[in-house]
């Protein structure tokens, strides 16, 4: 265009009002459209006022058209493959999310620990850099770097798609596909027949013998005492004492008779299952709960990472180690470890410590999760100068303040954990 100001069919009261406010003249115009590989148009070059020689402005003659012509397509180029970058790196994250999701979801009581643990990681690794005392205090992250940590932190549990929900889910020591406590249940009730049956044969025989009425309620209590206690063995918990582990096996001895075949009342199964002596899962299980790092790693060990994300397998897979080498999968100590992956290991124990959905314990209150975290410092199973940070910058309670309950929020009496 010649002269915007004299142009048929375009609307450049824009324009002129830009000139007005700032003094200027604009005249000449030259739009070229960017188009990329689909032929697309993508964006415009739009050049004003060409000059000659003398400075003076002049329309844009064919071969300055060419020239920018030849520039606009270049520049095409480029924006395309910035758009492209900026679109794979968008996908990539989101199909990471959306494995992190399919997880959460695989299980109603771990739901949302995949999407929480970023959210601790990344609160803790900002505090570590901001943090200019102490052993981290030279510790600093690129965009690049902290971007590689975040990808890390959503990866961390990728090796769960392949553990049984089952096992996952195991909120009580009998539960397979079903709770098999309702099979003892069951069991129970036969022997209250069975007691019954005899009660009644033998005061069939001995009308006027009140003894038999006491001894049949006695048992009776018995067994709905027996009942009771199997139940609560059932659920779990911290500790099991040995006299407990023997009641369960005495239970387990009774006779009961089903089809006319006297069997005993547990199986083996069941009374291994129910002298578990902390939590829910068999030492075997609790292999397969244990081998979703492994998992995770060898998974990750097979994607072909850019540069800037070669550190992720690492960061991932280690984050149940712990300092005093004792972790798994491979025994790592602290000067095998990297800052990020000790980060990592934090913000996966906290969340675990203050997550109410788990299916064998309540969500802790702030100053218990806290006060174990405490003991695993002092134990060496997580960096003691991180954890320091991880207190003394209130990383802690800022996190618990958006994503843990109210109810579990307490005072935490900071210098006794650190």
């Amino acid at each position: 265009m010649e002269d915007a100001y004299t142009e048929k069919g375009f609307d450049f009261e824009g324009t002129k009002n830009f000139d007005k406010k700032n003094g200027y003249r604009s005249k000449s115009f030259l739009a070229v459209p960017l188009k990329n590989h689909e032929n697309e148009i993508i964006g415009v070059m739009q050049l004003i006022n060409a000059r000659n020689d003398n400075g003076e402005v002049i329309p844009f003659n064919i071969e300055m058209q060419e020239q920018i012509e030849s520039l606009a397509s270049q520049g095409a180029v480029s924006l395309t493959n910035k758009r492209l970058v900026e679109e794979l790196k968008t996908l990539f994250e989101a199909f990471i999310k959306l494995i992190a999701t399919a997880i959460d979801k695989k299980s109603e009581y771990t739901g949302g620990h995949c999407e929480r643990v970023p959210k601790i990681t990344m609160m803790l690794a900002d505090a570590v850099v901001k943090c200019k005392t102490g052993k981290y205090k030279d510790f600093s992250m690129t965009d690049e770097e902290r971007y590689e940590l975040y990808i890390a932190s959503w990866l961390h549990d990728c090796g769960k798609v392949a553990t049984p929900p089952h096992i996952v889910d195991k909120s009580t020591k009998l539960e397979t596909i079903f709770d098999r406590i309702e099979l003892i249940k069951t069991r129970m009730e036969l022997l209250k027949r069975d007691a019954e049956i005899n009660f009644l044969k033998r005061k069939l025989k001995q009308v006027k013998n009140l003894s038999f009425d006491d001894k049949y309620k006695k048992e009776i209590e018995k067994i709905d005492s027996d009942m009771e206690f199997l139940e609560k063995c059932n659920i779990g918990g911290e500790f099991m004492d040995p006299s407990s582990q023997s009641r369960v096996k005495s239970i387990g001895n009774k006779k009961v008779s089903i089809f006319g075949k006297k069997q005993n009342f547990l199986s083996e199964d069941e009374v291994q299952n129910l002298n578990i002596t902390k939590g829910t899962l068999l030492p075997d299980e609790r292999e397969i709960i244990n081998d979703h790092i492994v998992i995770t790693i060898e998974m990750l060990e097979q994607l072909p990472y850019p540069k800037h994300l070669k550190n992720v397998p690492e960061f991932a897979g280690g984050h149940h180690e712990k300092m005093d080498g004792t972790g798994y999968p491979k025994g790592l100590d602290s000067e095998q470890m990297s800052t990020q992956a000790k980060i990592m290991a934090i913000a996966d124990i906290y969340e675990a410590l203050t997550a109410a959905d788990r299916p064998y314990k309540d969500g802790k209150n702030l100053s218990t999760a806290m006060r174990i975290m405490g003991y695993m410092k002092n134990d060496y199973h997580i960096d003691k100068d991180l954890f320091e940070i991880f207190v003394k910058s209130g990383v802690y309670k800022t996190y618990a303040e958006q994503y843990v309950s109210k109810s579990q929020i307490d005072k935490v009496n900071e210098n006794s954990v650190i």
